[in-house]
């Protein structure tokens, strides 16, 4: 008979695949309304799905156990996320939903790299999209790798039982309902994220006896004295990265008007710092009680997975490990519509020799989500995998090749076709190499600067002196931009 926290956790499984039913009847008659849910997102599920979706298995195991480890040294890891999430509702946001739909309805980020140069075939729409479904393919393993862990510490399920689990109930929601059903669930578990995040730090503390609270008092203002200038610069450089994460810009496209965004803004932004705090506090308050109680943990990433068995009744004790497969679940869901809808939408449709149905488009693009979701799990056997380390490299990875190009492509009329394909091959390049490739002494460039900073200034020079030296955009591009600021202007 199954324990009080695994009802709790089929409870869960099973409202997400009620959601997906749902969906799939609501908002699925077209590729359309499954990969954008056709632009009727509110502002309050675009802000929780743009949270829950950013955030992933990283929220609830990799920044608190990382909190756990070093302490308040991620405080500016946090700053800067929270800086570039309302830099990118201020300079993002508005322009992309506005430019997307007046230039022909570009689903697709690659999409709308092409549309911005009026082109239906341009080479950046090719090189945007197997980027997408490369990186994303990481980033995905990434959140299984979480699902492996949690299921592994939680329940003694063995690691790759755990991530068939996980990646099973994502696929099923997603292929049924799409885009509505991944925004509906990810509004959901945003809710059950937070709830989590502020229970478990503040029960926890409750735990310390006097001695152990003074002692962690005092640490927090040592961990804070103790952070290097060079680390905390590297840390806030994350916020960078905003800027070009596909799954999370896709929900701007989405909502139902831009006069919903300053909405969606103050909403997610909330959330999101009462998660951070409490992702965080976390990590710290763990800690202490781990020295109090001299109890040993093999896998600081797990420790929010431990404090919710010791702390909470088994059967609340469940909802709060649903919350870390919330986390997890909302952003492998939108990556694997993401991937799709690249594969489908910028190579598939781009690239046959006829014009697909509807029809046809929607089982392609289901297909694509099982394919991605099967390589994905593939690379996430690897249990020695740090959920963090994995985030880290597909977050710059983006934030370098995408970010530069989404702001001048939404702000430079100057910018051209050669500029925007030399823009995101050395933003890629440079984070490929800054993050993989040795230097005399064995070390990595990452292993001093986090990669992002340097990708994204390679790639903001490429673009701006490519496109200062070639042929500038076509008429109709600079006719949608300027229709776009305008629209943005009169409203």
């Amino acid at each position: 008979m199954p324990d009080l926290t695994s009802i709790s956790i089929l409870l869960y499984f099973a409202l997400l695949i009620f959601i997906g039913v749902y969906a799939m009847k609501k908002s699925t008659a077209d590729n359309s309304e499954y990969l954008l849910g056709g632009r009727k997102v509110s502002a309050k599920v675009t802000a929780l799905s743009a949270g829950a979706s950013d955030m992933s298995g990283w929220m609830l195991m990799g920044l608190p156990g990382a909190a756990f480890v070093s302490g308040l040294e991620n405080i500016w890891l946090a700053a800067g996320l929270v800086l570039g999430a309302y830099l990118n509702y201020q300079f993002v946001a508005p322009r992309l939903r506005v430019f997307t739909e007046l230039a022909d309805n570009a689903l697709t980020i690659p999409e709308f790299f092409s549309k911005r140069f009026a082109l239906d075939k341009g080479s950046i729409r090719l090189i945007s999209a197997i980027i997408i479904i490369l990186f994303f393919t990481v980033y995905t393993a990434s959140g299984l790798v979480a699902g492996g862990k949690l299921f592994e510490s939680a329940f003694g399920i063995h690691y790759a039982w755990g991530i068939a689990a996980t990646v099973a109930v994502v696929v099923v929601y997603t292929v049924l309902g799409g885009f509505l059903a991944v925004s509906l669930t990810d509004f959901i578990q945003g809710l059950i994220m937070l709830i989590a995040l502020i229970a478990v730090p503040i029960v926890c503390f409750t735990q310390l006896d006097s001695q152990q609270a003074v002692a962690f008092t005092g640490a927090l203002n040592l961990s804070l004295g103790n952070i290097e200038l060079i680390t905390a610069l590297s840390l806030m450089t994350w916020g960078l990265g905003y800027f070009g994460q596909p799954h999370i810009i896709v929900r701007f496209m989405a909502i139902k008007s831009h006069t919903e965004l300053p909405q969606a803004r103050r909403i997610g932004l909330s959330w999101m710092i009462i998660s951070i705090a409490g992702a965080l506090a976390t990590g710290l308050v763990g800690a202490s009680y781990i020295t109090q109680t001299q109890i040993n943990i093999k896998d600081p990433e797990t420790i929010f997975i431990f404090l919710s068995q010791h702390l909470f009744h088994p059967f609340i004790a469940g909802w709060f490990l649903a919350a870390i497969l919330a986390a997890i679940m909302s952003t492998i869901s939108s990556q694997l519509l993401v991937s799709s809808s690249s594969l489908v939408e910028d190579i598939y449709k781009s690239y046959t020799n006829k014009q697909p149905s509807d029809k046809e488009l929607l089982i392609a693009s289901r297909t694509c989500v099982i394919a991605v979701a099967v390589v994905a799990s593939l690379i996430a056997l690897d249990s020695t995998s740090s959920v963090l380390s994995l985030v880290a490299n597909a977050w710059a990875g983006f934030g370098a090749a995408f970010g530069p190009l989404i702001l001048l492509s939404l702000w430079w009329k100057k910018l051209s076709h050669s500029g925007a394909v030399a823009g995101v091959l050395v933003g890629a390049l440079t984070v490929i190499i800054w993050a993989y490739v040795p230097l005399a002494e064995g070390k990595t460039l990452n292993s001093y600067f986090y990669e992002l900073l340097p990708g994204f200034i390679a790639s903001t020079l490429a673009i701006i002196v490519v496109s200062l030296k070639t042929k500038q955009p076509d008429t109709q591009a600079i006719t949608w931009f300027e229709a776009s600021i305008k629209k943005l202007t009169s409203s």
